[in-house]
C-alpha cells in the first residue's frame, strides 16, 4: 500500500497482525529495488510497520537502478541530482507520519543502508526518531562529530574491509563516549548485505542482520 507525505509516495508494508512500532526503511542509490523490498518484507515479518521514502521523487520519480556495472554508474549519476538536507527532511517528515498512523503502536525507528545510512544518522542528528540502525553510511566519519546531537540509541555496521570508507575507525573511537551508541564491524567491504550486488557476503550479512535484529529487539520492541 502506498500512502504520500506532501508529493513523495511512501509505500507501506504491514505485519501479519496488523500494527506493531513503524521502522523507516532508506533506500541505496538502486531506489526501491528487490533487494530493498525484501528487507522492508523481512522487517515487517518481525511485527514491524516499515515505510520507504521514495527519496528521488522531485528529480527522477521511480527511480530502480540496476546492480551491474552500467547500472551502478546510472545510479551515481541520479544520485548526483539528490538535495541532501531536503532528503533528511523527508525522512524525517516520513517518521512524523508514520507516527501519526493507527497501525503504528510503539515507537518509529529509521534504518538505512550506504546513502540511507547516512541519512538514517543524519535524521537522528536533526530529530528524534526512538532508535537508528545505520549500514554504512559513506557520509557518517565525517559528520560524527554531531553524535552529541543523537538522543536515541543507535547502531553503526561498518565493513573493515570498505574501500569505499576509510574514515570509519572515526566512528569506533566516538562511539565509546556516547550512551546508547554501539558498533559493529564485519571483515567485509562495502554493501556486504545486498545479496543482489557483486560486494554480497552472505556470512557477513547474516551476522550483521543477526545484529541488528537483535538491537531492533532491544530498542524498538514489538
Amino acid at each position: 500500500m502506498t500512502h504520500r507525505v506532501d508529493d513523495m509516495p511512501l509505500p507501506v508494508w504491514l505485519p501479519e497482525s496488523g500494527s506493531g512500532p513503524g521502522i523507516v526503511l532508506i533506500q541505496e542509490i538502486f531506489g526501491l529495488d528487490g533487494y530493498l523490498r525484501g528487507i522492508a518484507e523481512k522487517l515487517a515479518a518481525l511485527g514491524y510497520v516499515v515505510a520507504v521514502p521514495e527519496l528521488f521523487h522531485r528529480f527522477q520519480p521511480g527511480w530502480v537502478g540496476e546492480h551491474d556495472e552500467a547500472g551502478i554508474a546510472k545510479s551515481m549519476e541520479v544520485v548526483g541530482n539528490l538535495d541532501f538536507p531536503l532528503a533528511v527532511q523527508d525522512v524525517v517528515a516520513s517518521v512524523e507520519y508514520l507516527r501519526g498512523l493507527p497501525e503504528v503502536t510503539g515507537g518509529v525507528g529509521v534504518l538505512g543502508f550506504c546513502l540511507g545510512g547516512t541519512l538514517a544518522y543524519s535524521a537522528a542528528v536533526a530529530s528524534n526518531p526512538d532508535t537508528a540502525v545505520s549500514f554504512y553510511g559513506s557520509g557518517v566519519p565525517d559528520q560524527i562529530g554531531a553524535l552529541d546531537q543523537v538522543s536515541c540509541p543507535i547502531q553503526f555496521i561498518f565493513g573493515s574491509e570498505d574501500e569505499f570508507i576509510t574514515g570509519y575507525q572515526k566512528v569506533v573511537d566516538a562511539v565509546p563516549s556516547h550512551e546508547g551508541a554501539e558498533i559493529h564491524l564485519e571483515a567485509a567491504g562495502h554493501a556486504f548485505l545486498n545479496h543482489l550486488a557483486p560486494w554480497y557476503d552472505e556470512d557477513a550479512a547474516d551476522r550483521a542482520w543477526d545484529q541488528s535484529v537483535k538491537f531492533l529487539a532491544r530498542t524498538l520492541p514489538v
